[in-house]
């Protein structure tokens, strides 16, 4: 495509989920509702563990984190989109979508690290139990979280540092209810073969990288268990399954 039909953006167009305004009716009483439970749950969740000196400990500081980072995720797209189903067009800036690619991939990725952090944190409390709480203490469980934290910062910059400055043509609307990349991508100038393929593997190394922590833990785990006895194999295999799919997620 030619450097002359290149123009400056300011905002998009979201298609939104439906064209319906029975259904998107139905859709902002639906999405509303898990919003404010899920906000309210984490809420729930953060709130006890802070006033209960009982759970206090390791497993709770980063369950209570995991809390937090799950409200961050549920508020980077849900508001905007629960807005845009009573309202056409559905328009969003360009400093707005912006900033959705960086918290998507921002805080995405932290919530993976937190599921390996706790896979961590499950195997020191199995494998080394007499040495649990002088290894998984304040200091370095706050390392923890910072460091998922940084290295989650890190890769959110990389990705939108990739696209913020592209060429953009055409029409700007995106076949999606938020500014994701692929479908930003779409909409370049350019040729972005090789920009998709490097979008793809830097979000692949964060994605594989935790599921082979995270089944590394838990194979370490099982073996432990396993030698202990059946039934703690499977409360092991258990906590494991339910922690898997969202790390592929």
């Amino acid at each position: 495509m030619e450097g002359g039909n290149q123009s400056v953006v300011s905002e998009f167009v979201l298609w939104g989920l439906s064209h319906s305004q029975n259904l998107q009716l139905f859709l902002f009483m639906m999405f509303l509702m898990i919003y404010v439970l899920t906000l309210s749950g984490n809420s729930i969740v953060m709130f006890l563990i802070a006033i209960d000196h009982n759970l206090h400990s390791p497993m709770y500081f980063f369950l209570a984190n995991l809390s937090f980072v799950d409200m961050w995720l549920s508020s980077v797209t849900t508001p905007k989109m629960i807005a845009d189903f009573l309202r056409e067009p559905k328009i969003i800036s360009c400093a707005g979508c912006m900033c959705q690619v960086f918290f998507d991939h921002c805080v995405g990725a932290v919530e993976m690290m937190m599921l390996v952090v706790m896979a961590y944190d499950h195997y020191v409390a199995i494998c080394k139990p007499l040495h649990y709480f002088t290894i998984m203490n304040l200091k370095r469980c706050t390392a923890l979280v910072l460091t998922s934290w940084t290295i989650s910062f890190m890769h959110a910059m990389s990705q939108l540092l990739a696209v913020v400055h592209l060429p953009l043509c055409g029409h700007m609307e995106i076949d999606s209810f938020f500014c994701d990349i692929p479908l930003i991508i779409k909409l370049s100038c350019t040729d972005y073969h090789d920009l998709d393929i490097y979008m793809n593997a830097n979000c692949g190394v964060v994605v594989v990288s935790c599921f082979i922590l995270l089944l590394v833990s838990y194979m370490y785990i099982l073996f432990t268990v396993r030698q202990s006895s059946k039934a703690g194999a499977s409360k092991a295999l258990s906590t494991c399954s339910g922690q898997m799919p969202t790390s592929q997620w």
